[in-house]
């Protein structure tokens, strides 16, 4: 099998970067607008930006520097893998501990952050599991799936024994005759009537 070689294609960071700055943006503008709703004291509409208005700069920062930090990472090592979101994860984690204003908070919201989004990314990305084959139909793959874990019924009558709905060959006689010496009732043969 020969080696495929895939050429790295180059990503604009500062577009990108942009992007996600006006994207995060927004959501930190919901988020701080929520803030200021939620505060005891009334303050005017223009609170949003002028007392919780931090949110919307953290929000922004962490989300043009993930991006930018993704992006060129990837441009100067030429591969596009899970390290790439790592790096842009502890630096948006980074921005996310500068709130606090200690170094052991820069770092491990930092480290935290890109343990998590570099493991998501490793991971393939899927929060519900792997990616199924669209062009293998669904029944047909749980079929398969059944035929390749069925266990032999001999071996689950050893185990659990009869009952519960689970019976062996020759059930029907056994019972017929467990419950004629137990209790002395004859117990009638049920045929299947004709269609």
């Amino acid at each position: 099998m020969a080696s495929v070689d895939v050429v790295y294609q180059p990503k604009d960071a500062v577009t990108l970067a942009v992007k996600s700055t006006m994207i995060t943006g927004a959501a930190g503008t919901f988020v701080s607008a929520i803030q200021n709703t939620l505060s005891k004291q009334n303050v005017n509409a223009w609170g949003v930006f002028t007392r919780t208005g931090g949110t919307i700069a953290t929000f922004a920062a962490m989300g043009g520097a993930y991006e930018f930090t993704r992006s060129a990472s990837a441009n100067l090592r030429e591969k596009n893998d899970s390290w790439n979101t790592t790096l842009g994860g502890f630096v948006a984690g980074s921005i996310m501990g500068l709130r606090l204003r200690t170094f052991p908070a820069v770092l491990g919201y930092g480290a935290g952050l890109a343990i998590l989004l570099g493991t998501y990314d490793y991971t393939g990305g899927f929060l519900s599991g792997y990616e199924k084959d669209p062009t293998i139909d669904e029944y047909a793959r749980k079929e398969k799936l059944r035929k390749n874990r069925r266990r032999p019924i001999q071996e689950t009558l050893d185990e659990l024994g009869e009952g519960r709905g689970i019976y062996g060959p020759g059930y029907e006689e056994r019972r017929r005759e467990r419950i004629k010496q137990n209790y002395g009732i004859d117990v009638p043969v049920y045929t299947q009537p004709e269609p």
